[in-house]
């Protein structure tokens, strides 16, 4: 209600201290003026019930048939009929954001956007303000499988924290595979320059990009690399397409058997992907691997360190990893340096808008 239905009326010291009087004794009759005190408490009285009430009343029950029964829609909403909704041609693109994460979740959705892909985008939120934040922008592209995690701890790299969040990776893949559907996996911190969809060929079970930084022919096998110096390959598990195979589910419950073989210490920080390595490496006499061109799916510690490369391959790129650097801030700034951050002038061309 307005504050001045509160104010006292502003006494004029010029006007008629009297100005309702009653009619002359020659006419018996009584009459009230419009502006008689009983009149306009009536007219104030009207005027908080339609001002204040019903527009309560009306809020209310917003309130009640709409937000609530929202959220108990997104808390309730499952992975299989998240799948289901966005799914296009038996295929989802897949992330998993914690809510630190947004800015680069929106990064991310602006260039999927610019290749006509985002409708068939789901993200695994990882806590219960992304569920919300997405599906109140984004009806249906957001799920959450239970437990939530502390968003606060979860985007540390080499914390506890951020091992559960990326352990709970193989499991929402394994699961989606096993709903029929082929899956795309991204981290958010990439930008997609192309459609990197025709370089998927072929019927293999898995497809993946190398994380090492020497530069390869652009004619390079598509095998799985030799191991390294630690007895693994090194394997990117950030960039990932799965068709759903025996080969493939197989490959994810191996991810899984390798990370509980590998938990996290406070003396052995581990992260998933050394465990996807050794699942590769173990498997890659059994399942159909094949390795993207490097030209067109760089490591961030080749795009973002070798010129030279980059200026050699132009044209060619068609996912960026902004990895091979910690920190968000840090992050930003790499983007920002080579006009990668698209959310600051771009924010409307996502699904989320401007978050």
């Amino acid at each position: 209600m307005s504050s001045f239905l509160y104010q006292r009326p502003i006494h004029n010291p010029l006007s008629d201290p009297y100005p309702i009087s009653p009619r002359s004794s020659s006419n018996p009759q009584k009459s009230y003026s419009i502006f008689s005190p009983t009149t306009l408490l009536v007219l104030l009285s009207l005027m908080v019930v339609m001002g204040v009430f019903f527009p309560w009343v009306g809020m209310r029950e917003s309130l009640v048939s709409v937000t609530k029964p929202s959220i108990s829609k997104w808390r309730d909403y499952t992975l299989a009929q998240a799948v289901s909704f966005v799914a296009q041609n038996g295929t989802v693109i897949v992330c998993a954001v914690s809510q630190p994460y947004l800015p680069f979740l929106n990064n991310w959705l602006i260039s999927i956007t610019r290749q006509k892909h985002q409708d068939k985008v789901l993200v695994i939120a990882e806590d219960y303000a992304t569920l919300y934040k997405v599906n109140e922008r984004w009806p249906g592209h957001a799920v959450l499988v239970p437990p939530a995690l502390d968003s606060q701890t979860a985007h540390k790299f080499g914390s506890q924290g951020f091992f559960n969040f990326t352990s709970r990776r193989p499991r929402h893949l394994l699961h989606i595979l096993e709903l029929g559907y082929n899956v795309m996996y991204n981290d958010v911190d990439m930008v997609w320059l192309a459609d990197p969809f025709p370089y998927l060929e072929g019927k293999h079970d898995v497809y993946f990009t190398d994380d090492m930084t020497a530069v390869k022919p652009l004619n390079h096998s598509h095998d799985l690399p030799p191991p390294g110096k630690k007895g693994r390959t090194y394997i990117c598990s950030c960039m990932i397409f799965l068709r759903p195979t025996s080969g493939a589910k197989l490959v994810m419950k191996k991810w899984i058997e390798e990370m509980k073989d590998q938990p996290w210490s406070r003396a052995k920080k581990a992260n998933d992907q050394p465990a996807f390595n050794w699942a590769l490496d173990k498997l890659a006499n059994k399942v159909d691997l094949y390795l993207l061109p490097q030209a067109a799916f760089p490591t961030g510690g080749l795009y973002f360190k070798n010129k030279t490369w980059v200026q050699e391959t132009k044209g060619m790129h068609v996912i960026i990893h902004n990895n091979y650097i910690l920190g968000f801030e840090k992050k930003i700034k790499r983007f920002h340096d080579y006009g990668l951050w698209l959310v600051d002038d771009h924010a409307l061309e996502s699904p989320l808008g401007r978050i």
